[in-house]
């Protein structure tokens, strides 16, 4: 670094000296440090270091550390703060949080604070619903378009088949991305999932679409559709089960299910097989 000396520092009492040290390496070089020494020596780096070494003695709130001067801009900036504050000693930021307080005694329970009011009926009004219900991007499935799932071993697993039933509308471009969308629909939903029951959504979806449900058209699920999942299960349960005694690997006795297929749920998702 490169001292350009000790100087006279008038804003500071008689003996205070100012040293400005230029730095000539590093990312900062150029840039200039500067240090107060008091007279007895000791050297300060910062105004709180400064401030606190001098205390009440000398008003240090409109000196500028740097050039060592009173600025006295800074001093009227003070005297409008203290004045603002002296005239609005209540103002401040609003406190929105309407949760009571609590009780300040000396209790190792903590006692809630009764509340007294002139209007026992005035309540919030809130309505939990839209609170709830958070805004979602429309024709967000689009973004499931492309995704498959792996097995160990990297290798892609063949995607189940949709009913007949189930029929894409609007954007989505195939029946994979419409798996997805159901999917994500009856795990993440919390209403039956129906289809788009709306005519007009196959018009123009981007205005009568109904969010809560999948991009597809409506459908309605029978008790055949229901039995014929039904047996479905129960037969590849039962391929299963013969496997399992024999001790042979389950996939080389499922020939049915295929290549990487999961055994289908009992959740029925459309009409037709």
């Amino acid at each position: 670094m490169d001292k350009q000396g000790r100087t006279d520092c008038p804003a500071l009492p008689p003996g205070w000296k100012k040293e400005e040290v230029i730095r000539k390496s590093g990312l900062s070089a150029g840039k200039s440090d500067v240090y107060y020494f008091s007279p007895s020596g000791k050297k300060f780096r910062s105004k709180p270091q400064l401030a606190r070494y001098l205390g009440n003695a000398v008003d240090l709130s409109c000196f500028d550390f740097r050039t060592g001067k009173m600025m006295p801009s800074k001093l009227q900036k003070n005297k409008q703060r203290l004045r603002n504050e002296s005239l609005h000693p209540n103002k401040g930021k609003p406190d929105l949080n309407t949760a009571l307080p609590i009780r300040q005694t000396a209790s190792i329970f903590k006692q809630p604070v009764t509340k007294v009011t002139n209007h026992p009926d005035n309540k919030v009004r809130s309505d939990p619903q839209r609170l709830a219900d958070q805004p979602r991007q429309l024709f967000w499935e689009k973004r499931l378009r492309g995704l498959s799932a792996s097995d160990v071993g990297q290798e892609i697993l063949r995607a189940m088949e949709l009913p007949r039933g189930l029929q894409a509308l609007g954007p989505v471009p195939d029946d994979v991305t419409l798996l997805s969308a159901v999917a994500s629909a009856l795990h993440v939903g919390s209403v039956p999932v129906t289809g788009q029951l709306s005519s007009a959504a196959e018009k123009n979806p981007a205005v009568w679409l109904n969010s809560s449900q999948p991009l597809c058209r409506a459908f309605v699920v029978t008790d055949d559709d229901i039995r014929k999942q039904e047996e479905r299960v129960r037969r590849v349960r039962k391929k299963l089960e013969e496997a399992l005694l024999a001790g042979d690997p389950a996939g080389s006795r499922l020939g049915g299910l295929g290549r990487g297929q999961r055994s289908p749920s009992v959740h029925f998702l459309g009409g037709g097989g």
